[in-house]
């Protein structure tokens, strides 16, 4: 199949998942995207005709590599988004965020269930460091997160489900929120994969996921990833990828590439394994509470 010559959005996510972002090596014939370990690119014979602003462009793999941009199409074509950028870790992409898109005395709403390098970033670093203010709410509660709102409030953050309480965020809800004040939502979306839940879908501007999850899958390569439209995904490729130097790596990328051919199937059997689990341990009356 070569799935440049189809209309992505119209394939399953089972057939994204094998052929989204695939490229075939025009010099062997190989049907598989090959791994790509080259630190630089060739130019154009007149390097004066090059877009140099485009954030596309292959010329050094700090900023873009061939494995990079493959696995950022897939990775969009699955979120049904535009565009996608990756980086080395989930943390990483979640940093791309907060640095691209918030100054010295911006605001923020976090949940208050959040990963624990968020917590720490909007608890103690950005606000004694950068000025940047947080208030953690809990994002079930609508009202609170209405009433603490600010004039200077540029971002909501939260998780689709909250590792590891799996308390549940009404994202649409919050999406509508955020954009009637003029605010941003990013959602930390690592436990929710596509196609089992497409938080673009619900109105949230940034989609972050811990590649080294369950798109891996195979606990053999840390990577991240942002996920949105082409203006807001360019900036962060500007500002945060070039200058922050936190670039996945090629193999990183053409490994989870790999890994990520068999994610629907995985999630069927995750989902079905995580049912039958809490059946179980909610009928033992040894065990208190069962998050699921």
């Amino acid at each position: 199949m070569r799935p440049d010559k189809h209309n992505l959005s119209t394939l399953s996510a089972a057939t994204l998942a094998v052929h989204g972002g695939n490229v075939a090596d025009v010099t062997s014939g190989a049907v598989r995207t090959p791994l790509v370990m080259a630190n630089s690119y060739l130019l154009p014979e007149d390097p004066a005709t090059m877009d140099w602003s485009s954030p596309d462009g292959l010329v050094y793999t700090r900023n873009q590599g061939h494995n990079q941009v493959c696995l950022e199409k897939k990775l969009a074509a699955l979120e049904g988004c535009e565009d996608a950028v990756v980086f080395a870790t989930g943390v990483a992409a979640l940093h791309s965020v907060f640095f691209s898109f918030l100054k010295s005395g911006d605001h923020v709403i976090v949940s208050d269930i959040t990963y624990q390098a968020v917590w720490r970033l909007f608890a103690e670093l950005l606000p004694e460091r950068y000025g940047i203010e947080a208030t953690f709410v809990d994002v079930g509660d609508l009202e609170s997160v209405r009433n603490a709102i600010r004039p200077n409030t540029k971002l909501i953050h939260t998780e689709t489900i909250a590792n590891p309480t799996t308390k549940v965020a009404d994202i649409a809800a919050l999406a509508e929120i955020a954009h009637a004040h003029g605010a941003l939502i990013s959602v930390d979306a690592t436990f929710t994969p596509p196609p089992f839940f497409r938080a673009s879908q619900h109105g949230v501007d940034f989609v972050i996921h811990s590649l080294t999850k369950y798109i891996n899958g195979h606990g053999d390569a840390m990577g991240g990833v942002v996920i949105g439209s082409n203006p807001l995904i360019n900036k962060i490729k500007n500002d945060a990828l070039v200058d922050l130097g936190a670039t996945i790596s090629p193999f990183n990328a053409w490994m989870i590439m790999r890994g990520s051919v068999t994610l629907p199937l995985r999630l069927k059997q995750l989902l079905n394994t995580a049912e039958k689990l809490a059946q179980f341990l909610d009928s033992d009356d040894r065990i208190a509470y069962v998050y699921y």
